[in-house]
């Protein structure tokens, strides 16, 4: 099953959403920034993804510029403490992940499933 690290508050990340129900695909959301992230989740993600944390954080946000982060572990501490900073959505079938920004990148993800 396909998981997608939600946040509602996001068009790209709810445009995700709609693909996936449009394409009849089952999916479990995670709302990351309602429920949390575990470090164990990050470390997953980012095995997943093939990226360091830090080039999975939106570093154009002001609160990640405001944290001025210096090396992984700060970067896992931040992305727990502030996971807003985290790119969304992100989306992970078994060992495969994407960040689907654009939304429309989900169409091949899901193609090669």
């Amino acid at each position: 099953m396909i998981t997608i690290y939600h946040n509602p508050m996001w068009s790209k990340s709810r445009k995700s959403v709609e693909i996936l129900n449009n394409q009849k695909i089952k999916f479990k959301i995670i709302e990351y920034t309602k429920q949390g992230i575990t470090e164990n989740e990050l470390v997953n993600i980012s095995k997943k993804l093939n990226l360091r944390f830090k080039d999975f954080i939106r570093t154009k946000d002001q609160n990640a510029k405001d944290l001025n982060l210096e090396n992984d572990t700060e970067v896992l501490n931040a992305i727990i403490n502030h996971p807003k900073i985290m790119e969304r959505p992100i989306v992970i079938y078994k060992e495969k992940a994407i960040i689907a920004r654009p939304a429309e990148l989900l169409y091949d993800f899901i193609s090669n499933l």
